[in-house]
């Protein structure tokens, strides 16, 4: 099940960056490069960027991937960096895709990736995904357990949907949500989503 959903996450998000247009897109939290590598087949994406913390995972990343030392062949790169931080390597960029990480990030930094992702790097298209807390009970787990031990908070639905409208009010953006994974009628779906777009409704 954990898998079916990984993929369908992969596969949701890399449709969604297809469909908004963008031709430059940057993977905020890339680790091991699974959504990258899917992003790479797309012959319509110009540059691809992933960046991670993780030396460890951005080595996985650059052997799936097959990218030398360098990390770069022109069209897809990795970088050492944090989404916490602005940096001019991530600008110009159309669309910006943070798939299962901001639950990496105490909540009272989440302000730090506010600013380095949407005033900073002002990508047209935002992606977030993040565990539904509602929905861990489906998955056999206590009320008040985590997914991951790496995990610094799950919301439940009213909570994240709380912030990203706010987020998305404070910087110009519009949001809509989305599931992904099976939608049960109370707890919706175990993977919440969300998609900014900038100056458009």
């Amino acid at each position: 099940m954990a898998t079916a959903l990984h993929d369908e996450r992969i596969e949701t998000v890399a449709r969604l960056a297809v469909a908004c247009g963008a031709k430059r897109l940057l993977d905020l939290g890339c680790g091991s490069g699974e959504l990258l590598a899917r992003l790479a087949r797309e012959p319509k994406f110009q540059r691809i960027v992933g960046i991670d913390i993780s030396a460890q995972a951005l080595a996985a990343a650059r052997d799936l991937l097959g990218l030398d030392e360098r990390m770069d062949d022109g069209r897809v790169a990795l970088l050492e960096a944090s989404f916490t931080q602005p940096d001019g390597r991530l600008r110009g960029f159309d669309a910006a895709l943070l798939v299962e990480t901001i639950e990496h990030i105490p909540p009272q930094r989440l302000s730090l990736v506010e600013h380095a992702v949407f005033a900073w790097c002002v990508p047209q298209t935002v992606v977030i995904t993040t565990p539904n807390q509602e929905y861990n009970v489906l998955h056999g787990m206590q009320p008040d357990a985590m997914r991951h031990p790496e995990h610094c908070f799950e919301w439940n639905r009213p909570k994240f949907r709380k912030w990203a409208t706010g987020l998305a009010r404070r910087n110009g953006y519009t949001v809509e949500f989305g599931d992904i994974g099976i939608v049960d009628p109370l707890l919706g779906s175990s993977t919440q989503l969300a998609i900014f777009n900038r100056g458009s409704g």
